[in-house]
Parts: structure tokens; sequence; C-alpha cells
């Protein structure tokens, strides 16, 4: 008959570890409320713009953040396995090293996304804006962007590259964990 060794060592390393797992945490992976941009607009508020659509401003969706849950998700409980033997059962440690990664995973979707395509009025403020960097945004220079356009003017290189324009968005993605 077989016989077993060690049983006292280890439950008391089974106690251990539920000890540390027993301790909840939290990680809120994003964009934190308090994130502005330098004019002090709402980075939340403007990345749910951009994630949802706002069909009265002529905002298609850009499911970036979607996308990257739903493709992304799958390999989160292995990630969080591994850490958490990686970090002797930390989960402070773990929830950062998790944290970590999603942010680079949300921040890798932003990069990727390339559609729907900014509107050709979109890219010539943009390129107005690189020719003069005072030039605020109004309705005026918005028809001035329109008539541009459409006398097949030049928008002076600028980028038409959704989600980037200065990087603000896509460098106040961020993470937080609460232990």
């Amino acid at each position: 008959m077989p016989t077993m060794k060690g049983g006292a060592t280890f439950r008391a390393v089974l106690t251990k570890m539920a000890a540390k797992l027993s301790k909840p945490g939290t990680v809120r992976i994003g964009f934190l409320e308090n994130s502005t941009f330098p004019d002090g607009t709402s980075v939340p508020m403007v990345a749910a713009i951009q994630e949802f659509g706002a069909p009265k401003a002529h905002i298609p969706p850009r499911p970036y953040f979607r996308t990257m849950i739903a493709d992304k998700s799958p390999e989160w409980p292995d990630a969080i396995a591994l850490n958490l033997k990686q970090t002797n059962y930390s989960i402070p440690q773990t929830l950062a090293r998790v944290g970590e990664g999603v942010s680079g995973q949300l921040r890798e979707a932003i990069i990727d996304l390339v559609a729907p395509p900014l509107s050709p009025v979109t890219v010539m403020l943009r390129g107005m804006q690189l020719n003069d960097p005072k030039l605020v945004v109004t309705k005026g220079t918005v028809a001035e962007a329109r008539r541009r356009v459409a006398a097949g003017l030049t928008n002076y290189g600028a980028s038409d590259k959704p989600l980037i324009h200065h990087g603000d968005m896509l460098n106040a993605v961020a993470y937080e964990v609460k232990t």
C-alpha cells in the first residue's frame, strides 16, 4: 500500500496560499476618471465617444475597446494563473502585472484601429492645426475645412489615423490596483 509523506507541509503551503488569496483586490484598466487632455477635456468622455460614436456629431463608432476585450480576454485567466504562481500568490503584484499587460493590449488596439476612416474634413482640420497650432476648432473653422476639402486643397500632410492625433488618448491608458 502506498504511503504519503509531507501532508503537514502540504497543508501549511495550502494554508499560506489561501491566506494570500483570501484578500480581495481589483484592477481597473482603461481611461481613469481624472485623466484629461491638455485643454481640460475629459479623456474618458472622448474615449467613450470614439468607442460608441456620436451620430449627431457625425462621429462613427470605432470599437477598439470592445474588440480588444473580445480578442484578448480568453488569454486573461491563464495570465492571471501564471502571474499568481510567479509572484508567490501575491494579489497586488499579480493585479499590477495583469493591469500592465491589458493596458498594453488596449494601447495596441488603439494603434491597430484603421476603420472607419476619418472624414476628409477632420483630416483637413488636423492639417490646419499643424499649420497653425493655436487654431481653435469652431463652426467657422469646420466650415473653412469643408471649403478647402471641396476645393481639393492640401491637408498639409496631416495624419489620417483614427484615434491618434497627438497621442494624448493613447498615453492616457492606465490601470489602478486596489487591495
